[in-house]
């Protein structure tokens, strides 16, 4: 049997931890929008997403690409670790944020992690590109929320109570099939450092999708309580434009190769879907509270990361000496 370095085999477990809680922070709040309609189940909306991270990566990994060879250069000595290392300081703030009551984007926490632990390990990070997914990131939930508040105006002339399932059948396809083109291929990207491959192969794929779907059976109730509750006193139709709003922003930001978060652009959709009809139904402490961790994300992810390279670097380096 080959043997596998330790620094690979030990980025394959993060890797697969990474999934899991991708799961628990992302699919909660891609279900959560549609909680109060029953046209799409939870066990259903879980498989279809499942299934859509498996396959839309066979077909365009280009978001996948930005993490791996666009933010910095991670096939060099050390890469593995850089990787290693970004992925747990992503995980302890957004673990830390969370346990404070302040959910917020793994994807932003993932991007500051790389940042940090590229410039502590020394490899070279592109700033440039960096800034551009900042860009786009922040556009994202803006984007989200202005179209939301077009939506929903629409939403009440066009359709009633008995057409909007199948509007919200449409809206949580679309932002299942953005996802899966954009935020979920932060997972596939950790795998391809881990495994050396550049393409998709679909053993890889279903294996991030199935332990994403495991993270998801685990985080719904309480991505959902946050989302759905928490942002705005919302109804159906408030959720069903916030989906196909986010949608629209996360696969258009696909298409540029840029990674965005999906939880960020729900938020936007839906504090756009409730300002539309009245400022009141936002309850806006929750919104500053979210967006203000999103602040914190990823200056603090990048310092984590950086030092911890820094200390396994020093380590390593004692080690040679």
């Amino acid at each position: 049997m080959e043997h596998v370095p330790l620094e690979t085999a030990v980025l394959i477990v993060v890797a697969g931890l990474f999934a899991v809680v991708s799961g628990i922070n992302d699919g909660g709040a891609l279900l959560a929008t549609g909680l109060k309609l029953t046209a799409v189940r939870p066990a259903t909306g879980i498989l279809a997403l499942v299934v859509l991270v498996a396959l839309v990566p066979l077909v365009t990994q280009q978001v996948a690409l930005t993490f791996v060879t666009r933010l910095g250069t991670f096939d060099e000595p050390g890469g593995k670790i850089v990787m290693t290392t970004a992925v747990i300081a992503s995980l302890i703030v957004v673990a830390r944020l969370s346990a404070k009551g302040r959910p917020t984007s793994l994807t932003l926490a993932i991007v500051g992690g790389l940042t940090g632990a590229g410039l502590g390990w020394g490899l070279p990070v592109s700033a440039g590109q960096v800034g551009l997914v900042l860009a786009f990131g922040l556009a994202a939930p803006i984007v989200g929320g202005l179209v939301a508040w077009v939506l929903i105006r629409v939403l009440v002339v066009v359709t009633t109570t008995r057409g909007l399932p199948r509007w919200h059948w449409a809206g949580f396809l679309l932002q299942s099939l953005a996802y899966a083109a954009n935020d979920a291929q932060k997972m596939l990207a950790v795998f391809m450092i881990a495994f050396g491959f550049s393409e998709a192969p679909l053993t890889y794929t279903s294996l991030v999708a199935v332990l994403f779907g495991l993270g998801t059976l685990y985080g719904l109730p309480k991505a959902g309580r946050t989302l759905s509750r928490e942002i705005t006193v919302s109804r159906p139709a408030h959720g069903v434009a916030a989906e196909l709003a986010a949608g629209g922003a996360v696969i258009g930001c696909a298409a540029a190769g840029m990674p965005v978060s999906m939880t960020q652009a729900i938020a936007g959709g839906m504090i756009g879907a409730g300002v539309a009809q009245g400022s009141g139904r936002v309850r806006w402490y929750a919104a500053v509270k979210i967006v203000t961790a999103w602040l914190l994300t990823l200056p603090a992810s990048a310092l984590l990361g950086c030092g911890l390279a820094l200390l396994v670097k020093g380590f390593a380096s004692m080690e040679v000496t």
